[in-house]
């Protein structure tokens, strides 16, 4: 993790510069899918409406589409034997990743959780029981987030990261509106392939030709944890984005990047 670039960030929350001024753009009930690319596009794009709703309420699910800098995340919400090898690969070739956890991984595995955070790795929730977050009422949302920082802080004795990922990908304006009041960044994908029935893996080699298939500048790849196809993947993934010229990096340095672009030329212009 950068810790100068988390400096930064915690001196603009604390001074209210990360607040948008306006929301403009109000999210009804989403679920987030697999955005597509269209001919001749660099990124895929989920419809002008989605795009405003994401930029607008502090949540992110795509980079620069100038800059060769991907994101990479996980799902875990339990352990079925594949995330041991994804560490090991991500270790070895010192790769950054987000690691977003539901309650029920953090009890069944806490080293592993403790070895997240030892080699380096972000970690964001995941919720605690893993709802859908827009049948949810206020309170719920709140006890959710909080159970699972309580969990991550016994275990590893620091605070869990401040980002969000709704279970499934389901949200409305209020569940983004409620993240930010909890000081959470939203974090969804660009990324994605149905990585997620364990029961019809495919191999290694589907993995690396699915995730190559739809890779794209400033990329947020969301991958599953479970998928032994990911596990079986990632080491040969890694070697081949990297040939193809894709810098790996914290989603820490894309919300810094954008938040710093975005509000302090408005302070500063």
């Amino acid at each position: 993790m950068n810790k100068t670039k988390w400096k930064v960030l915690n001196v603009l929350l604390g001074i209210g510069l990360l607040v948008s001024p306006q929301l403009v753009a109000k999210a009804k009930d989403v679920s987030w899918g697999i955005p597509r690319k269209g001919e001749g596009e660099v990124q895929p794009h989920p419809g002008a409406e989605y795009d405003a709703i994401i930029r607008e309420n502090d949540a992110f699910y795509i980079g620069d589409p100038d800059d060769n800098a991907i994101y990479l995340t996980f799902d875990c919400g339990y352990e079925n034997g594949n995330l041991p090898m994804i560490l090991d690969a991500l270790r070895d070739a010192d790769v950054p990743a987000l690691f977003f956890l539901t309650g029920h991984l953090m009890e069944e595995e806490p080293e592993l959780v403790l070895r997240m955070v030892e080699e380096g790795h972000l970690v964001g929730n995941h919720t605690y029981d893993h709802p859908n977050l827009t049948t949810v009422s206020q309170e719920r949302f709140f006890d959710e987030l909080t159970r699972a920082e309580a969990k991550f802080y016994d275990i590893t004795g620091v605070a869990m990261d401040k980002y969000l990922r709704p279970p499934e990908g389901r949200f409305n304006q209020e569940v983004l509106d409620w993240a930010s009041d909890a000081g959470y960044y939203t974090v969804l994908w660009s990324l994605a392939y149905v990585d997620w029935h364990v029961g019809d893996q495919k191999g290694g080699a589907h993995a690396h030709e699915q995730v190559m298939r739809k890779m794209h500048p400033g990329a947020i790849i969301l991958l599953h944890s479970t998928s032994s196809d990911n596990a079986e993947a990632m080491a040969d993934l890694v070697v081949t984005l990297r040939e193809e010229g894709y810098e790996f990096r914290s989603v820490t340095d894309l919300v810094v990047d954008e938040v710093m672009d975005d509000e302090l030329r408005v302070v500063f212009d």
